[in-house]
């Protein structure tokens, strides 16, 4: 029963305490975030390049007169719209909670899937079958099936934020400069594998690679869903589960032992959901940053470090904020698309520089 105390022990430390005061802020938060995402959700059902209304179709399908919509705009909505707005949901969601839950392992708010080269190792998983899935790895990835491409990418941000947790961490002290270097050599060393598959590829899977690297949901069909959903709904519905844990995590790993978790354990499962959460979000969107330290960081300016309450919040904002991303992706060079990578590093770049700049004095170089 170790996994269980350690992952519900620990109810009253003293970061509940301190976040006392805001939880009715908070309660009211997670209220507001889960009307913005309804309402965000059916914005980007709404909105695209065509005229097809949103609405109309879904009248029509209540009603069961299907008559009033045409073929036409029952594809545009139902096959195009409604699965890139489901898998945007699902990103932003785990990508968001991914940083939170580093964040909090890590006891600093600069851990970030994308930054500290996790997703760099997810996505050298997934261009490594991508390129290779027809040849030396096709076997394999027969016997994967249609998860082939996940799988690969949740092994490679596995090995990566092992290796990361294992380079940054003594004593049961995490170094932070040392952990933003060994980001940074292992982002490099993934770049230059994922260059030599690249070099490998023909042309129509070196165009689709140079694309999907950008990150982009813009190939969002129902198999991809159907693809990342089992992986990615279940963590988010757990994640909740570990807030306790990470709350006293906060305190350190030997104050956290005494409260009783079982730290060891809690690591380990806490990388491999972040692991496999990051790994299939990029399986299918590609290189989507900042989304996992904008979105935890804000929040904890809002409602308090209290991981009960951070978590849903996360996944509710992460939501949002890569809905609106895409939107914008979608309008800003229309009818053309941009990646919604550069969307979100172009806000997302900025605010790290903010948080670098307002903790230059507590960092340890």
């Amino acid at each position: 029963m170790a996994m269980s105390i350690s992952l519900d022990a620990t109810a009253s430390t003293p970061v509940q305490a301190h976040a006392g005061d805001r939880t009715a802020f908070a309660r009211r938060m997670l209220l507001v975030l889960a009307v913005l995402l309804l309402i965000t959700a059916v914005f980007s059902l709404a909105s695209g390049a065509t005229d097809t209304s949103a609405f109309s179709v879904a009248w029509a399908l209540i009603s069961g007169q299907d008559n009033l919509i045409s073929a036409v705009e029952r594809v545009v909505i139902l096959d195009i719209r409604m699965p890139r707005t489901l898998l945007g949901m699902m990103i932003g969601a785990s990508l968001a909670v991914s940083g939170a839950t580093m964040q909090g392992l890590f006891r600093n708010p600069l851990a970030d899937p994308g930054i500290v080269g996790v997703s760099a190792g997810a996505g050298l998983g997934a261009v490594t079958f991508i390129v290779l899935g027809g040849g030396v790895l096709a076997p394999l990835a027969a016997l994967l099936g249609m998860y082939h491409v996940p799988f690969a990418a949740f092994l490679g941000g596995l090995a990566f934020t092992f290796a990361l947790y294992r380079i940054s961490t003594s004593n049961g002290r995490t170094s932070v400069a040392t952990m933003l270097l060994a980001g940074i050599a292992l982002g490099a060393m993934a770049g230059a594998f994922t260059g030599l598959l690249m070099f490998w590829a023909d042309d129509e899977q070196l165009r689709d690679l140079t694309f999907w690297g950008l990150g982009s949901i813009a190939g969002a069909t129902w198999p991809k869903v159907l693809a990342v959903a089992p992986i990615i709904v279940p963590i988010l519905l757990f994640a909740p589960f570990m807030a306790r844990g990470l709350n006293a995590m906060t305190l350190g790993e030997a104050t956290a032992q005494h409260l009783g978790v079982n730290v060891q354990i809690f690591k380990r499962v806490a990388i491999v959901l972040v692991a496999a959460a990051t790994g299939a979000s990029v399986a299918v969107s590609g290189g989507i940053g900042f989304v996992g330290i904008v979105v935890p960081h804000l929040l904890r300016l809002l409602i308090g470090p209290d991981h009960r309450y951070l978590l849903p919040a996360c996944a509710l904002l992460g939501a949002i904020m890569l809905l609106l991303a895409d939107a914008i992706a979608r309008q800003i060079v229309a009818p053309a698309e941009l990646p919604i990578g550069i969307v979100t590093a172009t806000i997302g770049a900025p605010f790290f520089l903010w948080i670098l700049l307002r903790r230059r004095g507590l960092m340890d170089i």
